[in-house]
C-alpha cells in the first residue's frame, strides 16, 4: 500500500516547519512536518493523476487515495493539507461534496481550510450555493469559514446576487478565524459590488470588530478608490 505520509516526510523542510508553525497558532509545532504548499500542491497532483490515468497503476492508487480520505482524523499538519489539496482535484460533484462533508470537522485551522478550493464547484453552482448556506451556518468555526469562503470565490462576481450578502451577515461567533473571514468577505465585496455592499457598512449590520476591520481591509485594497477609501473611514465605529 502507497504511504502518503512517508512520501510527504521525504519532503520535509524542517525550518519551514517551524516558520508554519508560527503562523498557525492553534496547531501544536511539533504537528508540522514541514512540506511547502507548492510540493504538497504538486504531490497531489501527481496522486491524483496517477489514480485517473488508464495506466496499471491507476486502480491501486485511488484505493490508496480513498484509504487515505477515509481514514480520520489525520496526525500531521502536512496530511490535512496534502487531503485538503487532494479534495480539489476531485472531478465528480457529489463525490467531492460528500469528502468535503466528512473532513470539515477536522479542519482545526486556517491554512487547512483555505487551501481547500474545489476545482469542480464553480461547474455546479446551484447545488454549490445549498451547500454555501449550509456551511456558512455551522456553529463549527472552520466549517463556517470554508462556507463564507467558498461563497467569496464563487458569487461575488457574475452569478452575485444582493441576497447572499446576508448569508455572511448572519455569520454569528467570536472566534477571530471565522470573523475575520467575514471582514475579509465584505472588503471584497466592497471592491466587487460597492453599490450593494455599502448599505451594510452604512446601516452597521456587522459585529463592531468586523465592521471596522472591513473598513481597515477595504481601505487596503488597491480595487477600492481613494474617494472610497475616505468615506469609508468616516463610517468607523467604537468597539466595546
Amino acid at each position: 500500500m502507497i504511504d502518503f505520509k512517508k512520501k510527504l516526510f521525504e519532503l520535509r523542510d524542517a525550518e519551514y516547519a517551524a516558520f508554519q508553525a508560527k503562523l498557525t497558532p492553534t496547531v501544536p509545532a511539533e504537528l508540522f512536518i514541514g512540506v511547502r504548499v507548492p510540493k504538497v500542491r504538486a504531490l497531489a497532483k501527481e496522486l491524483m493523476k496517477t489514480a485517473q490515468s488508464k495506466t496499471a497503476e491507476a486502480g491501486a492508487m485511488q484505493t490508496a487515495i480513498d484509504k487515505f480520505l477515509n481514514h480520520l482524523p489525520h496526525k500531521y499538519y502536512d496530511e490535512n493539507m496534502l487531503h485538503g489539496l487532494l479534495i480539489a482535484e476531485i472531478k465528480d460533484f457529489d463525490k467531492c461534496v460528500e469528502v468535503t462533508d466528512k473532513f470539515l470537522p477536522y479542519v482545526d485551522n486556517w491554512a487547512v481550510c483555505d487551501i481547500m478550493s474545489p476545482k469542480i464547484f464553480k461547474k455546479n453552482k446551484t447545488k454549490l450555493l445549498e451547500k454555501i448556506r449550509e456551511w456558512a451556518a455551522s456553529n463549527e468555526v472552520y466549517t463556517s469559514r470554508f462556507g463564507v469562503e467558498m461563497l467569496q470565490s464563487h458569487f461575488l462576481d457574475e452569478d452575485f446576487k444582493p441576497e447572499f450578502l446576508k448569508i455572511p451577515a448572519a455569520v454569528k461567533g467570536e472566534d477571530y478565524y471565522i470573523k475575520m473571514m467575514v471582514a475579509w468577505f465584505f472588503a471584497t465585496s466592497l471592491a466587487k459590488q460597492w453599490e450593494a455592499t455599502i448599505p451594510y457598512i452604512e446601516k452597521k449590520k456587522l459585529a463592531p470588530w468586523t465592521h471596522n476591520k472591513t473598513i481597515q481591509k477595504a481601505i487596503e485594497s488597491y480595487r477600492i478608490t481613494d474617494e472610497q477609501k475616505e468615506y469609508l473611514r468616516t463610517l468607523k465605529v467604537k468597539e466595546k
